[in-house]
């Protein structure tokens, strides 16, 4: 059993959405953590059909129930309309509910009631490396970190079977998109953009679709949490930086499915595009679940200098290279960077086997690098 870092108490006993792409542990976390809560599941058709037929059931359910404390509806974007009942519920009786789903992009297209700030965000993430007794960075980097993919040796045919799930259930149930074929083919081209600055003519032009149907297919990726866009880091002086945003897929095992790519191993180009997109899934869960205001950037400037990932106002910037032995050609990103941020604290993550400083710069072992990033030594 894996111990998520995800928590959703607070002191007020706030109502909450969860959000996470499919197959992250949502169900699995709930049914864990909230064991005696009345538990409402959208995906058994039983459940959805009657709800669907008379929304008011839940409050009639719940005023039989007495005392209610917390209640949970899974799935909740396949019923919108529920959320009359969650509200009038939340106001006249009190109780809270925890909502966890996929994605708000239905309930935002539908203008559904989204309680009017009565239930705050959070998400769950795919498995990150402190959840993971003996974490195997080798299989993360081939599997990803879903958790039905990481446990696996080869995750491969269920990759296979993720990816045809959410084209079905995600995209053709829920109508997000006209042409499911056409939304697959430009799913396998977006892949080839990963952790790439992001050039929509390029993908249209792979997959023969229309820049604006490509844009619309990238919105569908990011609102159903299957991607997410880093920004370009802009506030540095002396250089003209580049603003476009990268892409990424929101797990590393989920590119490798669509590229092709297996048995990864340390040395070869496709490893090392791996290695880096994991440890900035990592960063990125990191901050997500500590509620950092930091946001997560990448640098690169007009000239060819590039730093993977920029913590905040340019306190904190991280390069990512899978060699086992960093060189000092791998610190001039960040070298130059430090010349318009002096103060700010330089990292390399690598595969090197013990830490070291090298011009300036901290060297850390990728599994050093984790166990203190989910300490908070890093950022």
């Amino acid at each position: 059993m894996y111990i998520r870092k995800l928590n959703i108490e607070n002191e007020y006993g706030d109502s909450v959405f969860v959000w996470g792409a499919r197959q992250t542990g949502k169900t699995t976390w709930l049914k864990e953590n909230f064991p005696n809560c009345r538990y409402y599941d959208l995906l058994r058709p039983a459940e959805f059909n009657r709800l669907l037929a008379h929304p008011e059931l839940l409050s009639q359910e719940l005023d039989a129930m007495g005392e209610a404390d917390t209640v949970i509806i899974d799935e909740i974007q396949k019923l919108p309309q529920l959320l009359d009942e969650v509200h009038y519920l939340i106001q006249s009786r009190g109780i809270r509910f925890i909502l966890s789903g996929s994605s708000a992009r239905k309930l935002r297209r539908l203008g559904t009631n989204l309680l009017g700030g009565r239930a705050y965000r959070e998400q769950m993430f795919p498995l990150v490396s402190a959840e993971i007794p003996d974490f195997d960075l080798i299989r993360a980097v081939n599997n990803g970190m879903i958790p039905r993919h990481y446990m696996v040796q080869n995750a491969q045919r269920r990759l296979q079977g993720y990816v045809g799930v959410y084209l079905d259930e995600e995209i053709q149930q829920e109508a997000l998109a006209r042409n499911l074929t056409s939304f697959s083919h430009f799913l396998e081209a977006a892949a080839k953009s990963d952790g790439e600055m992001l050039v929509y003519k390029n993908v249209a032009q792979d997959c023969g679709i229309d820049v604006r149907t490509v844009k619309e297919y990238f919105s569908i990726l990011e609102d159903t949490l299957l991607a997410y866009f880093v920004p370009g880091f802009t506030s540095s002086k002396k250089r003209k930086a580049i603003v476009s945003p990268k892409f990424y897929l929101f797990d590393v095992g989920l590119v490798n499915f669509l590229l092709h790519r297996s048995n990864l191993q340390p040395g070869s180009a496709d490893f090392g595009h791996a290695f880096e997109h994991l440890i900035i899934q990592e960063i990125i869960a990191y901050l997500g679940y500590t509620h950092s205001s930091e946001k997560l950037s990448y640098w690169r400037t007009a000239s060819g200098y590039e730093v993977d990932a920029i913590i905040g106002e340019g306190r904190i910037a991280i390069e990512i290279k899978s060699a086992t032995e960093v060189q000092s050609r791998h610190t001039h990103g960040l070298k130059a960077f430090s010349e318009d941020f002096p103060e700010a604290k330089l990292y390399i993550v690598s595969l090197d086997k013990y830490k070291r400083n090298l011009n300036g710069v901290a060297v850390l072992p990728a599994l050093e690098f984790l166990k203190d990033l989910w300490e908070g030594k890093i950022i």
